[in-house]
């Protein structure tokens, strides 16, 4: 198929195409995928996932970047599930740059993400689609752990804060190189995360995920110091800290996301005072 495209996967793009049927189906079954889905594909590559998903849920919504492989993949499609093309659409578009899709809210993610843009992607999926309640994808092993990673770990960061901020998350199975063309040189993970409410907390995400941001950019310095430039002094982020019940010397590996929210809301807070 991808010679007949002229296709070459290219290390840019981080285009490993999936190419092993039972993983396909692995991945369709471990996500949870149900008939009245709406389901959200990012990246679907030749179609070998997307033509999974097309068998178990009502609507499969596609965006592709790559130009070549846009066009070709309605036309796979027909191909293989003539019966089932009018449930699918495609969206030629960067997903980073995706703010409307057609069609009924996608209710549920899936999608073999490439490596060198998966945390930022499936970060902007789940604030720009509420309507999201499931997500299984298949990222890098070094990036499943990090997202899944719990406070305390050592590669406990600001992509497992931000994903913890909308879902559940953990890890739901490991993916070896061999089912990939071409075979890549990292071992895979899936992810599975469900949707639940945020923090209640009075500040916005964005102010929360600046703290988050602050914290980690200087993990190794303790949370007064490294959120001493975000609070304007280290007097200041240490009021926040102390307000939100957090030691001013713990660092940032060690905090729920529940806890950034209080040092956002409680240096908010103080700000509002002081004005």
């Amino acid at each position: 198929m991808a010679a007949a495209m002229g296709v070459r996967p290219t290390k840019q793009r981080g285009q490993n195409f999936v190419i092993d049927a039972n993983t396909v189906r692995r991945i369709v079954r471990t996500a949870d995928v149900r008939a009245d889905d709406s389901v959200l594909e990012i990246g679907p590559g030749l179609g070998s996932l997307t033509l999974a998903l097309l068998q178990t849920a009502d609507q499969v919504i596609a965006v592709e970047v790559d130009d070549q492989l846009a066009a070709g993949l309605p036309a796979t499609v027909q191909a293989r599930l003539p019966h089932r093309a009018d449930h699918f659409t495609l969206v030629h578009a960067d997903a980073m740059q995706v703010s409307r899709l057609p069609g009924a809210p996608p209710t549920s993610l899936v999608a073999n993400l490439p490596y060198n843009v998966a945390v930022p992607v499936l970060l902007h999926m789940l604030a720009t689609f509420p309507s999201l309640e499931r997500a299984l994808v298949m990222v890098q092993s070094e990036v499943a752990d990090r997202l899944a990673a719990p406070p305390g770990s050592k590669v406990y960061g600001v992509p497992s804060v931000k994903a913890a901020w909308y879902c559940e998350v953990k890890r739901a199975g490991a993916i070896g190189r061999s089912v990939f063309w071409p075979a890549p040189n990292v071992d895979s993970g899936l992810v599975s995360l469900v949707r639940r409410d945020p923090p209640r907390t009075s500040a916005s995400r964005e102010e929360v995920f600046a703290v988050v941001d602050a914290a980690f950019a200087q993990r190794r310095k303790t949370l007064r110091s490294a959120l001493s430039g975000w609070a304007g002094s280290a007097a200041a982020a240490e009021e926040a800290l102390t307000r939100a019940g957090v030691s001013p010397q713990a660092r940032g590996e060690a905090l729920t996301v529940e806890e950034f929210a209080s040092i956002a809301e409680q240096h908010g807070q103080r700000k509002e005072s002081a004005a």
